[in-house]
């Protein structure tokens, strides 16, 4: 489920996106996304605890699967964002979780982590984005970001997650693939969107 909320206290500033590179900033997202201060909605699936655990470290070995995240002065990680290429590889990719810590919430660190994500998208060509998130009232800040970024909803899946909780899906489509000023198509370079693999 991704998750984000409207409420928080951290300070707005010009948050640095950077690239996940190394298995130590894979176990340092990780513990992010198990810790206290990630989801309002703590009660992860069985699978959902599972992918926290290995996705981000498996996501290395893995083609166009590939997590941003943001840290605060003190090195924290404080927001985490991921998208992987669908299975069958014709250029759609997933959109996976989008996770602000609670205190850095209303201070920019979503649109920073969805735009380097977005860009590095659209620079190799991917033609759509599709992404998810659960019905229960949790969950509405990130329905609204997903509406404002130009998502529309297309499905709902009843009782996905627990009884009553249903998932509901969202897509967007890409434009025509054009670069960017100051983005590169590689994501280990750094470009206009901040994104870098340091």
């Amino acid at each position: 489920m991704s998750a984000i909320s409207t409420t928080g206290t951290g300070s707005k500033s010009d948050f640095r996106v950077k690239l996940m590179a190394t298995e130590e900033e894979a176990r340092r997202i990780s513990a992010f996304f198990l810790s206290e201060w990630s989801f309002d909605d703590q009660r992860h699936t069985p699978g959902e605890i599972e992918h926290f655990r290995n996705a981000p470290s498996d996501s290395l070995r893995q083609r166009h699967h590939l997590y941003w995240y943001v840290e605060d002065e003190s090195g924290e990680i404080v927001g985490v964002t991921s998208c992987k290429e669908n299975e069958h590889r014709t250029d759609g990719y997933l959109w996976d979780y989008m996770v602000v810590h609670r205190q850095y919430r209303q201070s920019g660190v979503a649109g920073q982590l969805f735009r380097a994500l977005e860009s590095y998208i659209v620079s190799i060509g991917g033609r759509y984005l599709l992404t998810y998130t659960c019905d229960l009232p949790e969950y509405l800040p990130i329905r609204t970001m997903f509406e404002r970024r130009g998502f529309e909803q297309i499905g709902r899946y009843p009782n996905f997650y627990y009884e009553g909780e249903d998932r509901l899906a969202y897509y967007k489509k890409l434009g025509e693939p054009a670069r960017r000023e100051g983005t590169n198509a590689s994501p280990h370079s750094p470009g206009a969107d901040q994104t870098d693999r340091t």
